[in-house]
């Protein structure tokens, strides 16, 4: 998925070359005159929104003075907005922004565990190859070097944030369109595969496949049929470059950012919540129509960020990746004697192609539901 407007985080590309001909030409990597280690033109790649949340990412801003913060992944957008740092975003993973930076970087991840934060950092890393990878762990507080000796960036890391450093080679895992195991899970927590949550960890370690076509949990996995048969929907899951994760998609409340116009184009969103922010590209949004509960949560919460109110369309069945709260003017119906799914088939029927007032858009959808769903106000920010 490309982020809207293309990837202005190539930019840094010229400039981080520029920055290491002159780290280079210096006779000695990341060493000036003096004899210090300098980090100028260092890259940030922060993953995640906890190390946002948690301060982490600010912290490491100030210790390290990064020339670009350049931030991977939905949620963890909407926490780096809200922490006043200044980013950029690519809605793509760590490893592709990675491979487009030619200079010094390095990763910024918190997992959820030291463990999972690690297990993490060795997926980035096995996707770079022979490149390596300097990662910083703030879930266990080290500097890891993988696949790669340890040099004066990552020391001067390691220097000036006190974390231990240490070298971590990547087990070769070979992943195959066939078969997939989903590491770092927290055996209760949700599994999603494309953004789509297709059960519950039941064991540190899920492992999947395809068999005739069809996605198949072989271990570690207490499955929910309805949310497999939705990935599937979507066409057939190649397991060799699937998005795979667990856990939650983010545990703090939103601050909302503003309101948006009464008036402009309605978003709708079937069950694919992380594609969100692209659709949100450019300006006259005033409202946004989901349906799925795991996808209304996601949108309510980006909504709220954005001040954006949201109409979801959803049957009870949610996971509780993220904290339910929403934008002003939200409403949220649960679909009765029919799946939400279905209703939202006929909901996608009467939202305008063109500019609504969003108040007008709700009670049009509300008339279009009547007596097919239960309507309910959210807690709002």
């Amino acid at each position: 998925m490309e982020p809207e407007g293309g990837y202005p985080w190539c930019q840094i590309m010229a400039e981080a070359d520029s920055s290491q001909d002159q780290v280079t030409n210096r006779g000695q990597e990341g060493r000036d005159k003096e004899g210090v280690t300098s980090l100028h033109g260092l890259v940030m790649v922060a993953h995640g929104p906890e190390i946002f949340d948690s301060g982490y990412a600010a912290w490491l801003a100030s210790c390290l003075s990064p020339a670009k913060i350049i931030v991977a992944g939905i949620m963890a957008r909407v926490a780096a907005e809200e922490s006043g740092l200044s980013c950029e975003f690519a809605h793509v993973p760590p490893s592709v922004v990675i491979q487009k930076i030619k200079g010094p970087c390095f990763l910024a991840n918190q997992g959820k565990t030291a463990e999972s934060g690690r297990v993490f950092g060795e997926i980035v890393a096995q996707k770079l190859g022979d490149r390596g990878l300097i990662h910083v762990e703030c879930s266990s507080r080290e500097v890891i070097c993988w696949r790669r000796e340890p040099n004066d960036i990552s020391r001067e890391i390691a220097h000036r944030t006190g974390f231990p450093l240490v070298r971590a080679d990547v087990q070769e895992r070979t992943i195959t369109h066939k078969i997939r195991v989903i590491r770092g899970c927290i055996p209760g927590e949700p599994v999603f595969v494309n953004g789509t949550i297709i059960g519950c960890a039941t064991n540190p370690e899920v492992v999947l496949a395809v068999e005739n076509g069809h996605l198949v949990p072989r271990s570690g996995l207490w499955a929910k049929d309805h949310g497999i048969e939705k990935l599937e929907r979507a066409g057939p899951v190649d397991l060799s470059t699937a998005w795979c994760k667990s856990g939650s998609v983010r545990s703090q409340l939103p601050r909302q950012a503003g309101r948006p116009p009464r008036r402009g184009r309605v978003v709708f969103i079937d069950h694919c919540g992380h594609d969100l922010f692209r659709k949100l590209a450019g300006n006259g949004v005033c409202g946004i129509v989901s349906i799925g509960d795991d996808t209304t949560a996601v949108c309510g919460h980006i909504g709220a960020h954005l001040g954006i109110p949201v109409l979801g369309i959803v049957d009870g069945d949610t996971d509780g990746i993220v904290p339910p709260v929403f934008a002003p003017g939200s409403v949220v119906v649960c679909a009765e004697g029919i799946s939400d799914d279905e209703l939202g088939r006929q909901v996608a029927k009467v939202i305008p192609p063109g500019e609504e007032e969003w108040e007008v858009c709700v009670e049009k959808i509300l008339s279009c539901i009547g007596t097919k769903g239960k309507v309910s106000t959210p807690q709002t920010v």
